[in-house]
């Protein structure tokens, strides 16, 4: 019987977590809302900063939304959508307020944030984003609630890395470096263990 805790099976342990670590991919993001800008009321040079950014990104589950702002000047809040037409901050669904605030995206569908200050969600700080159902195959809708003219996309670069693909374009190829690992790593058990 081979000894499971020899030097040579613990190379082989060690050599296979390695194969699966490098093999891994990064398959969600924090995204930055508004990328350059914080979170604030939008400027006139562009006033659709909020919904530009999200049509631009495809968010999915396991994402996450990183609201930055001055804590004593403003906050984050979710609400409904009904409230998010009617800009009305009263009865909020989640609060955030600490500056650095980050909202986890754990289910599909839409999500509604504005400002939880009085004024702020009129002047159009406030976002609006769509998670597909199921894998991520369905089409997202263009502007959300709102349409807006098609206008070009912002003409600074996304500093928190590239736009990532569509989760339907990657989900195939995700799956195969961990059945080459484990073909791999099988193999080289089988041809230490004959050795002995």
């Amino acid at each position: 019987m081979a000894n499971l805790r020899s030097p040579r099976y613990q190379f082989l342990y060690a050599f296979q977590f390695v194969m699966l670590l490098l093999q891994t991919q990064v398959l969600c993001y924090q995204y930055k809302v508004g990328d350059l800008d914080a979170w604030g009321i939008p400027t006139a040079a562009y006033p659709q900063v909020y919904t530009m950014w999200s049509k631009y990104h495809n968010l999915k589950i396991g994402d996450s939304l990183l609201f930055l702002y001055p804590p004593s000047q403003d906050s984050v809040i979710q609400v409904t959508e009904q409230a998010y037409n009617l800009c009305n901050i009263t009865d909020p669904i989640l609060y955030m307020n600490n500056g650095n605030s980050l909202f986890n995206i754990t289910t599909d569908g839409e999500f509604y944030f504005t400002s939880g200050q009085p004024g702020h969600c009129e002047k159009n700080q406030k976002l609006y984003i769509y998670v597909p159902y199921g894998n991520g195959s369905a089409n997202s809708p263009s502007y959300g609630p709102s349409a807006l003219p098609d206008t070009a996309s912002p003409s600074y670069p996304t500093v928190f890395g590239t736009i990532p693909v569509d989760a339907s374009s990657s989900s195939s190829s995700q799956s195969f470096p961990f059945f080459i690992t484990a073909i791999v790593g099988s193999a080289i058990f089988a041809l230490v263990g004959g050795l002995q």
